[in-house]
């Protein structure tokens, strides 16, 4: 039984106007995610792995090709239907948490709700559960300064799954992370892959944690190819 797409890319092109010449970063490139899959894309440093995120992310449009979220052709939205897309079916995990400093780990999980003025009660609820799931229960009042980098990490997962997205994009989620902490986040994305369904694509440099995904896509010659 085919499970259903979450993410799909349909002959994406890239370029960029660099003086005279023009650069092709991206170029036919096809990808298809289904619910619940965890995977990952690696690839050399300039080799497009940010440009795709951000197409993945409805943050940039593609030359030529489509991305669809589901049943939604991003280039076919306008910024407001984007930015409602992204708050309510997209979550994000950078390499730097971006947590507003002024705010507890709780209030910065909430952040998202707010914004898309979900029920305070259950919101608070939800958010004091998923800081339970990565393990950051005790730390809920604390704010980003009192925290080290990997609980950081772990408030902005939870942040990125407070609105239950369908998807859930990292970028180099472990890259200013120790060996030890790295390890901790790669086991809790699996876990929490396992315990909510929810789909993960990983953009990363990591060795060790793209192996920890289901698949391995290569980002190389505008394409990505799977590797395992």
């Amino acid at each position: 039984m085919n499970k259903p797409v979450v993410l799909k890319c349909t002959d994406i092109r890239r370029e960029f106007k660099v003086g005279p010449q023009t650069l092709t970063v991206l170029n036919g490139l096809q990808l298809t995610v289904e619910q619940g899959d965890l995977i990952s894309i690696v690839g050399s440093s300039g080799s497009g792995k940010t440009t795709l995120l951000n197409l993945l992310a409805g943050l940039d449009d593609p030359s030529e090709g489509s991305v669809a979220i589901g049943d939604q052709v991003l280039k076919d939205l306008t910024a407001k239907q984007k930015d409602r897309l992204r708050n309510q079916e997209v979550g994000f995990v950078f390499q730097f948490h971006h947590l507003l400093p002024e705010f507890t780990a709780l209030e910065n999980v909430l952040m998202p709700t707010w914004i898309g003025a979900m029920d305070p009660g259950k919101s608070q609820a939800k958010a004091l559960d998923l800081l339970a799931k990565v393990g950051m229960a005790e730390r809920a009042n604390h704010k980003p300064a009192e925290l080290s980098g990997g609980e950081r990490q772990r408030v902005a997962i939870a942040r990125a799954l407070i609105n239950e997205p369908r998807l859930v994009l990292m970028d180099e989620p472990t890259g200013n992370l120790d060996d030890a902490t790295s390890e901790q986040i790669e086991a809790m994305i699996v876990e929490l892959n396992k315990d909510l369904q929810t789909t993960f694509v990983v953009v990363t440099h990591s060795g060790d944690l793209a192996q920890a995904m289901d698949k391995v896509y290569r980002l190389k010659d505008g394409v990505v190819q799977l590797e395992n």
